[in-house]
């Protein structure tokens, strides 16, 4: 068995690092136990969402040979913005499917009717702004920018987002994904992007409450009457 000072300071490492890794390890159990009885489906909010929604179908589009841009042609995807169809090219141009016009964005009402078709009819509008940029912490980081920013007469705080650019709906946020992305953020302990597992405080915290956890074992062994009978009969 190892000496009384030996156990004594043993016992003050193991009583430090619990009090310093404390709060962590709370906030580590506390998001564990909010991920783990959480719907995920809820979380991306698709329960606000008409899961019903299809594309309409088009015809009477003009061919590519007929549209005059100033970039070949290497990426193609049609979409409905309004009830109309368009060709985005390229990931940069907006077409007019119909007539091959070049289109600069959509507007507030085209946003309107993307976001009435893909969220639940039951939700009222409140109010929508655009935003040009977001911060590493804002709910609708790295996405497309600018943004038209919906947000619905609800106690959840709904607000889906539909890209100015090329009419996509992008995103739905509520308050409990908002919970989720803080709880995520202390669990991951990246306090800047949320998804980086591989930060230098996480890996510090893990290894510190690995030997929090390997000196209680220890000051188990050293403290426990069992152990130092077995040991003495060894002798």
């Amino acid at each position: 068995m190892v000496k009384r000072t030996t156990a004594v300071k043993i016992r003050k490492a193991h009583r430090y690092l619990g009090l310093f890794l404390g709060i962590q390890f709370i906030m580590w159990t506390a998001s564990g136990l909010y991920f783990s009885w959480t719907d995920i489906d809820e979380i991306h909010g698709d329960h606000f969402r008409n899961m019903d929604y299809e594309p309409e179908a088009f015809d009477g589009l003009i061919g590519l040979s007929q549209i005059n841009l100033p970039a070949k042609i290497s990426s193609l995807r049609l979409k409905e913005i309004g009830g109309k169809p368009y060709y985005w090219i390229n990931n940069e141009f907006l077409v007019d499917a119909r007539d091959g016009s070049l289109k600069n964005g959509i507007s507030e009402q085209e946003a309107l009717a993307v976001a009435q078709k893909q969220m639940s009819p039951e939700l009222k509008v409140k109010e929508v702004v655009v935003i040009q940029e977001t911060d590493k912490h804002h709910e609708y980081r790295e996405r497309k920018l600018p943004a038209y920013v919906i947000s619905y007469e609800s106690p959840e705080d709904i607000k889906a987002y539909v890209s100015v650019e090329d009419g996509s709906f992008q995103t739905v946020r509520h308050r409990n994904w908002r919970w989720f992305d803080f709880l995520w953020m202390t669990h991951t302990m990246d306090y800047e992007s949320r998804d980086d597992f591989n930060t230098t405080v996480l890996r510090a915290f893990s290894l510190m409450g690995l030997i929090t956890v390997l000196s209680g074992f220890l000051l188990w062994f050293t403290s426990s009457p069992t152990m130092r009978k077995v040991v003495k009969r060894k002798k």
